[in-house]
């Protein structure tokens, strides 16, 4: 009899002293352990809850999850595991308030509930409830700086845009789709007509000023989902549009051009008058149900920007269009 008595008291002591929550539940659903840890994160005393019902206790928690695992724990001796993403924080459990404030931070939890089956007795269930909010921090933190450093991979650190790394992957993945659906895709080669002379006259640091600027009114002209705006390199832009001919992606095309020489952005004087930024385009399209090979789509686009170039400028060209004078 003395030895079951310390074996009893040991058990007491080492359930009092885990670093987890502990709750016992009898066949009726009735609280017969209450440990330490619980008193603490909850704010009840044991000697408050023990031989209450558990849901008389948590009246929050009836119809949830929790009642469903003890039922399933009591009735057909099942173990559940709370799935922690779906179960965030179930029981008003709250993280010890920082010195010098009353705040205190409702915890993050894991929850498990256990049949328990002594020989001669009615079953009853254990629920152990973890603190996880540190882990669930470190994991919110960690996918932070996943999305972080992806952007940083991803996008082009001037002007916000996505980067020639983005374009590869982007210009790839549409090329696969166009081929296996046999949809259009077009492609716009951009780029700043005598931006050099801006950067010579102005300076490097408002040389990216008007890099942003240009960027700006680009994006907000590519404005369908599946569009992306990709920094080529230098002062030259590609747009990717995917479920797009080539009449449409000239009509849009054309609105580029006149919404960035909209922007009014002083480039000096020619001739004696005024001569803002423009931006030249060459635009290259895959039909539908034709061979679709990346080298040529980008090669067409290229081809078209310089003959854009090469005719004076501020102006779209397509392989399948004569030169226009500027306008």
């Amino acid at each position: 009899m003395p030895q079951t008595l310390h074996r009893l008291s040991l058990l007491e002591s080492i359930i009092g002293a885990v670093n987890l929550g502990a709750i016992v539940l009898d066949d009726n659903r009735s609280i017969l352990l209450w440990n330490r840890w619980l008193e603490r994160h909850s704010g009840w005393q044991a000697d408050t809850v023990l031989g209450r019902d558990f849901f008389e206790v948590f009246p929050e928690l009836q119809h949830k999850r929790i009642e469903s695992a003890i039922t399933q724990a009591l009735r057909d001796n099942f173990q559940s595991l709370l799935s922690q993403s779906l179960h965030k924080a179930p029981f008003p459990l709250y993280q010890q308030a920082a010195a010098g404030s009353e705040r205190r931070e409702r915890m993050q939890q894991a929850v498990a509930v256990t049949p328990i089956s002594l020989p001669g007795t009615p079953r009853h269930c254990l629920i152990q409830i973890t603190d996880v909010t540190i882990a669930v921090g470190r994991e919110k933190l960690l996918r932070e700086q996943t999305m972080v450093l992806r952007s940083q991979t991803f996008s082009d650190g001037l002007t916000g845009v996505a980067n020639r790394r983005h374009f590869d992957v982007a210009i790839d993945k549409e090329m696969r789709r166009a081929r296996r659906s046999g949809s259009p895709l077009s492609l716009l080669m951009i780029d700043i007509d005598h931006f050099k002379d801006y950067n010579d006259q102005y300076g490097h640091q408002q040389g990216d000023t008007c890099l942003k600027q240009v960027a700006g009114a680009l994006a907000a002209m590519l404005n369908r989902s599946g569009d992306v705006l990709a920094r080529y390199g230098g002062e030259e832009f590609a747009a990717i549009l995917p479920d797009t001919e080539l009449s449409k992606a000239l009509g849009l095309a054309e609105a580029i051009r006149k919404g960035v020489r909209a922007l009014a952005i002083d480039n000096g004087q020619q001739d004696g008058a005024p001569r803002p930024i423009t931006i030249s385009i060459g635009v290259a399209s895959h039909s539908a149900g034709a061979p679709l090979e990346m080298g040529q789509l980008i090669g067409a686009a290229d081809r078209a920007l310089y003959r854009a170039k090469d005719g004076g400028r501020n102006q779209v060209i397509s392989n399948d269009s004569p030169p226009t004078p500027p306008a």
